[in-house]
């Protein structure tokens, strides 16, 4: 992609979405990063109905310690992976107890240090929770930034570090959720919906997939 198609690449996706958010239900940082540590290999739409059981019982470290290892599995039985998710997400509890006074820390040495949190999901907590201009490469961003030439690379680290310096500023903090709904409703894996995309004149997929 061109670096003049960058900025009305992003404008586009910004008139049609002015607010981009997670898809993940949360009110506080810490479930943010509970639903997020879920959430790897696992839908959305899965991890919310898991959440919607899990945090009105618990949704502070202390509460989840509270209820034990097996307490823990069974609401969130039905994500993909669940034992060592609950592994995970208790030792990061206790650590959040014991380190952090039971707050979630706001630096990246310190989120990955928690057990199951890898670069993409400390990105995403820096980014939703306090507002940091990270890109969180997951599936969808890793094929729309190859697809559409905005940030091509071999690996998400190599396209994360291709968008931190193709993105322009003003879209920094929004980009990594248009980027995920673009892949995950409009850019899909087996026909793109080039029809549908709003920002399709400036993508270099070629050729388009037309209106069926």
């Amino acid at each position: 992609m061109k670096t003049s198609s960058i900025e009305p690449f992003f404008a586009a996706l910004k008139a049609a979405n002015p607010q981009p958010n997670t898809e993940l239900e949360y009110t506080t940082v810490f479930e943010l990063l509970t639903a997020v540590l879920l959430s790897a290999q696992a839908t959305d739409v899965g991890v919310n109905k898991a959440t919607r059981r899990l945090f009105p019982v618990a949704n502070t470290p202390q509460a989840i310690l509270g209820l034990g290892l097996e307490g823990l599995e069974g609401y969130i039985k039905t994500i993909g992976l669940y034992r060592s998710k609950a592994r995970h997400l208790m030792e990061t509890c206790r650590i959040l107890v014991e380190r952090h006074g039971g707050q979630v820390p706001r630096t990246r040495e310190a989120l990955e240090a928690l057990p199951g949190v890898g670069r993409k999901t400390a990105n995403v907590v820096l980014n939703v929770a306090f507002g940091q201009p990270t890109m969180a490469v997951d599936t969808h961003i890793f094929r729309v930034s190859n697809r559409t030439g905005l940030a091509p690379g071999k690996n998400p680290l190599a396209v994360e570090m291709q968008l931190l310096q193709r993105v322009p500023p003003a879209y920094a903090v929004d980009s990594h959720h248009w980027l995920i709904l673009l892949g995950r409703y409009v850019c899909q894996a087996r026909k793109p919906r080039c029809w549908e995309c709003v920002a399709a004149p400036w993508c270099d997929y070629q050729p388009k997939t037309p209106r069926p």
